[in-house]
């Protein structure tokens, strides 16, 4: 047994349970590609910089939980904690823009890491995959990523989540919520971190799931009475079209999620399932995270959901994905011959896309079978020194345990026939 273990707040992905996160990264991934998002990959870790500025100092990410350091020539670094700043930073670097053909549309699936104390749903390295619209306001855009992350959803299965909306209101009428709510807050009994936060992102103190806090912040004043009319009417057309598309929602006036660049439209994906970690993803609209950053004006907005929670509520609601087979047929040579034979006869079945494995390592045939038993293949495939010289292979139906002879030269394709 190895003296290493993952780190603490870690997992490995390991078959047949990573066939399930597989399967729920394509379905995440399927509704965007088909909406026209091209898939971007950022590196794992940035400069320090981008997140502090892009996400916020104040938030517990940055100042908490974002894992920094300083590589040997001095650069002060980061492993990215969230996606959304590291897109927006590569289609800037890359100019894309300037390419004529708003909104940049983005997808992106990767692994996140923040120093968090770990629990079933809560990890220090986790799973995303996200989607970005960049580059336009406009409230169909909002409505089109809500619309497909429910579509996502849905096609794996689960039925028990909910989505939460609010808005975060704008440039203009945000300070005048900030002012009022800052007052209220400074009227209760709250610890001195606390305060602190609520003099630099008074937002983020509505944000905490404290019962202690959450007790005292009864009767706070509320982000939707202090709308601009643009807000207003920005958002009752996302709320709109969201309705439209027969897509259920329910209003959340104290939703504000955990990262400093939203503005307007903001969004969550709870299941409650999955007790104190309900979130399965989120999102919303971020229009001046570019400006943060150094870019020009560009409005923009996107979600991120989790992987390892997806699959945490799917095993809630007893969901069984349907996964493809990892083998088909399966070959168990007896004898050299049969090794050479029936390795071309494997690589001829993979070739044509059928999963095919291989008795390696020169087993009898006891061994074998339980072998390919255990690969859960449909058919398998014996041959010995006699089936060859009488130019055969025993082709064997595993469900029902029918064996027959088939030509060496037809194996194939009969195989192809029988997996249809």
């Amino acid at each position: 047994m190895s003296t290493f273990k993952a780190p603490k707040g870690t997992y490995d992905l390991i078959p047949p349970d990573s066939a399930k996160y597989l399967a729920v990264r394509e379905a995440i991934a399927a509704p965007l590609r088909n909406s026209g998002y091209g898939y971007i990959e950022t590196p794992g870790f940035e400069s320090v910089e981008l997140f502090a500025r892009g996400v916020g100092e104040s938030t517990d990410i940055v100042s908490k939980e974002m894992y920094a350091f300083e590589t040997k020539g001095g650069d002060r670094l980061a492993l990215r904690p969230e996606g959304t700043a590291s897109v927006l930073r590569a289609a800037l670097e890359a100019n894309l823009h300037k390419l004529g053909n708003l909104p940049v549309k983005l997808w992106y699936s990767g692994s996140y890491y923040r120093y968090e104390r770990p629990q079933k749903g809560r990890y220090r390295h986790f799973s995303q995959v996200g989607a970005e619209a960049i580059g336009a306001e406009d409230p169909a855009l909002d409505a089109e990523l809500i619309i497909l992350a429910d579509q996502a959803y849905r096609s794996l299965g689960l039925r028990n989540f909910r989505i939460l909306l609010n808005s975060l209101g704008d440039k203009e009428c945000r300070p005048v919520y900030r002012a009022a709510l800052q007052d209220f807050l400074r009227g209760l009994d709250l610890d001195e971190d606390t305060l602190r936060r609520a003099e630099i992102n008074p937002l983020r103190v509505l944000d905490d799931k404290r019962d202690e806090v959450q007790k005292q912040l009864v009767g706070a004043p509320l982000l939707r009475d202090f709308l601009c009319d643009a807000c207003k009417t920005y958002h009752e057309e996302v709320r709109e079209l969201i309705t439209a598309a027969g897509v259920a929602f329910e209003d959340d006036a104290k939703l504000v999620r955990g990262l400093d660049y939203y503005t307007r439209t903001t969004f969550e994906f709870v299941h409650d399932g999955l007790g104190s970690q309900s979130a399965v993803g989120g999102g919303g609209r971020y229009d001046g995270l570019s400006e943060m950053i150094g870019g020009p004006e560009l409005p923009s907005v996107g979600w991120a959901l989790g992987v390892d929670r997806t699959v945490l509520a799917l095993e809630v609601e007893g969901v069984e994905l349907e996964l493809p087979v990892s083998t088909s047929v399966f070959a168990v040579p007896l004898g050299e011959e049969a090794r050479r034979v029936l390795f071309a006869k494997v690589t001829e079945l993979r070739k044509l896309g059928i999963a095919a494995d291989f008795s390696y390592g020169g087993k009898g045939l006891k061994g074998a079978m339980k072998n390919a038993n255990r690969s859960g293949a449909r058919y398998t495939i014996v041959a010995g020194e006699r089936d060859l010289v009488e130019g055969v292979v025993q082709l064997k139906d595993m469900e029902s345990g029918e064996q027959t002879a088939v030509g060496v030269n037809e194996i194939v394709a009969e195989l192809e026939v029988r997996l249809g």
